[in-house]
């Protein structure tokens, strides 16, 4: 059997104070392993991580980790154990564990996110090389790892992220000393990114804003990411969000998107996107471009001519 979030749950918060020790929103109940549900769950499955109970529409899970081992790693394990087998679907279901497992490693909030994001920019900096083999959707960190690298290097002095999501990039390249700036349409995110880099110490900007209508000036950026963001717009949407790169970039517009055979929902995608799409866009866009694989496709369009 597998089962998903439903309706009537409450708006997905990462500040959520926790009751009893557990994180519990309507829809998921999760808590440290030391915490067994309440009579009357049906057992479902238990992995290395992760023991999945569910009640009426409830998923009740417990798992292992703690602030020490919490990382986007998450991300992978949750998908490995639970996702891919078919234990659980969908994307709601996938952002709220998430959420749940982090909160529940620390009893106030922003050190339980302090320590993911710590523990995540640690494990990314120990990342040397090409550690994900595949071209598909990386998963964790050592997918993203080699991905980072690449954009990083396509930088100017001043950059701005689209659909940043939790903004390590960002991070990453405020501590290089670049002036960066990271967007996204999810306030919650964007409120959860920027208490965070202040705790950390890192000067970022941040920005709600749906990438198909930036509130920014034209050529605010000298250059403008959208990592792995479009496989999440339809085509339209898409369309609208390359336009705004365009506009927003002084020198360069950067895209990058996994290289899938079937759109990933559990991570929110609606569509693939393949090398040929990268060239048609970057053709459309009439300046000079390149398309190029490297652990998925990239697609660089000079934005200076």
């Amino acid at each position: 059997m597998s089962v998903s979030a439903v309706g009537g749950a409450e708006a997905l918060d990462p500040f959520r104070p926790l009751r009893e020790g557990r994180y519990a929103d309507g829809t998921v109940d999760i808590a440290p392993e030391s915490l067994r549900p309440a009579p009357g769950a049906r057992h479902i499955v238990r992995t290395e991580h992760f023991d999945l109970s569910g009640r009426g529409p409830e998923l009740i899970v417990r798992h292992v980790l703690t602030a020490d081992t919490i990382d986007e790693d998450l991300t992978g394990l949750l998908w490995s154990e639970l996702f891919e087998p078919g234990w659980v679907r969908g994307a709601d279901s996938f952002e709220r564990i998430v959420t749940g497992v982090v909160r529940t490693t620390c009893a106030d909030p922003l050190d339980a996110w302090t320590a993911f994001y710590r523990n995540t920019i640690r494990r990314l900096d120990e990342c040397v090389g090409d550690t994900f083999t595949g071209s598909g959707c990386p998963q964790g960190i050592e997918g993203y790892a080699p991905v980072y690298t690449r954009a990083r290097a396509l930088c100017g002095d001043s950059v701005l992220e689209l659909g940043c999501c939790f903004g390590f990039l960002s991070l990453l390249l405020a501590r290089d000393g670049i002036a960066a700036t990271a967007s996204d349409v999810s306030a919650g995110t964007v409120g959860l990114l920027s208490a965070v880099a202040a705790r950390l110490g890192l000067g970022i900007r941040t920005l709600v804003a749906d990438a198909t209508h930036v509130p920014a000036a034209s050529g605010c950026a000298d250059t403008v990411l959208m990592l792995h963001l479009l496989e999440h717009l339809d085509d339209e949407q898409g369309e609208r969000a390359i336009a705004e790169a365009l506009r927003l970039a002084r020198r360069r517009a950067v895209i990058a998107v996994p290289l899938e055979e079937d759109a990933n929902e559990t991570f929110g995608h609606v569509r693939t996107i393949d090398l040929a799409d990268l060239d048609d866009w970057g053709r459309r866009s009439g300046r000079p471009y390149e398309v190029a694989e490297h652990h998925g496709g990239w697609l660089t369009i000079d934005c200076s001519v």
